[in-house]
């Protein structure tokens, strides 16, 4: 006799899920960094405020442990991140060596325990993700780290980690996309070579750390497309319609990262590139339904009310939440309350900053210079399938 099989026995995958901490809220690299501004803590009050997150999908992340972190930094460079947060100081010789105490990656309170916090959530969230389904961390997407030295604010490589965790629970073909409006050197670092992970980037070129140049291309499966400054959402509908989606397509993952740094936004200073929040969120849709397993990170953003809202409108994205035309009130209240100090003078708000999450749309005609290397790489494409 057959087995009969009940709808209420099969499995069911998960609503999405989104991991935060209190962490962010008070943690700041110093009154003069880009990375003064609060981020993921408005992400959290303003999902919160208007009633998109449940706190049946909310996972406070864990802090991993230094152990937990070898797999991809030396224990030597994670002993001297440890002794500098808690010497608050580090010596020339570490500065030199680890490059922990420079301008970009500060010594500031949290330094060790906020990129930690980070990589724990990447951690737990391959593990979450072993039998499917959608995770956002926002507090992710530290992707320049490299295994024995900081690099471009990042201490951590929780992006690596996050591949290494899928791959631990499961996951054999992983698709990581990046975003952000700067190249992934430390994700590239890690896998360039490694036939079963794809690594596509979109970054403005000439941009610092001025890697990840057109004909860059690893083991075969890594797609770096630099872009010019002034790129806007027509452009990244091409980028994506006829870049990032075929070749994901063509390498049928079982995983996907999307790494959405949101420092690709007309508003933000860390870039010239010239995107309206719809081109990321229309992205993180579009990716959604191609693996069983997604993991959407944060990244850069250094305008606190644009990725506020950005990263907002990408957990609606992906919970299914319909944005409204106008914010509520307590939303707005939110974004009011945010302030965006500067060492040399304060930033004030749009009003549509505020009041708003979506951006209007940024249309524009399609770079030449762009179009050309979009032939390029779907040429490329069609010789690697």
């Amino acid at each position: 006799m057959s087995a009969v099989i009940h709808a209420s026995d099969q499995p069911t995958t998960p609503p999405p899920r989104f991991i935060g901490s209190e962490v962010y809220r008070h943690s700041s690299y110093g009154g003069w960094h880009p990375l003064r501004v609060p981020r993921v803590s408005t992400v959290m009050d303003m999902t919160r405020a208007l009633g998109w997150l449940p706190t049946g999908q909310f996972i406070i992340s864990p802090r991993a442990k230094a152990a937990a972190l070898t797999s991809y930094h030396t224990p030597e460079y994670l002993a001297e991140l440890q002794k500098a947060e808690a010497t608050q100081a580090v010596s020339d010789e570490t500065r030199a060596r680890y490059a922990l105490g420079t301008p970009s990656n500060p010594v500031y309170p949290e330094m060790f325990r906020r990129p930690a916090t980070a990589a724990g959530a990447s951690l737990l969230a391959g593990e979450l993700l072993a039998r499917g389904g959608v995770i956002y961390s926002p507090g992710g997407g530290t992707h320049h780290g490299m295994p024995d030295r900081a690099n471009g604010f990042c201490y951590l490589n929780d992006a690596v980690l996050a591949i290494q965790s899928l791959r631990h629970f499961g996951a054999t073909r992983i698709a990581y996309v990046d975003i952000d409006a700067h190249h992934p050197d430390g994700v590239e670092h890690a896998f360039a070579h490694d036939p079963e992970t794809l690594l596509v980037s979109v970054h403005e070129q000439n941009r610092w750390p001025r890697t990840g140049v057109l004909t860059d291309c690893g083991a075969g499966q890594v797609f770096n497309l630099p872009v010019p400054a002034g790129m806007h959402d027509d452009d990244m509908a091409l980028i994506r319609d006829h870049v990032i989606l075929p070749v994901v397509a063509a390498f049928r993952p079982d995983a996907i990262i999307l790494q959405c740094g949101a420092d690709a936004v007309t508003e933000d200073p860390q870039s010239r590139l010239a995107l309206s929040n719809n081109a990321l969120w229309a992205i993180v849709a579009a990716l959604r339904t191609m693996a069983p397993r997604y993991l959407v990170l944060g990244g850069g953003g250094y305008n606190p009310w644009s990725v506020g809202r950005a990263w907002a409108g990408v957990w609606a994205t992906l919970a299914g939440a319909e944005i409204p035309d106008v914010l509520p009130q307590q939303a707005q209240d939110i974004l009011a309350a945010l302030q965006w100090d500067g060492p040399i003078r304060r930033h004030y708000p749009q009003p549509h900053w505020t009041s708003t999450l979506r951006d209007a749309p940024r249309h524009g005609t399609i770079n030449d210079d762009l179009r050309a290397r979009v032939t390029a790489m779907t040429e490329r494409l069609r010789v690697w399938v």
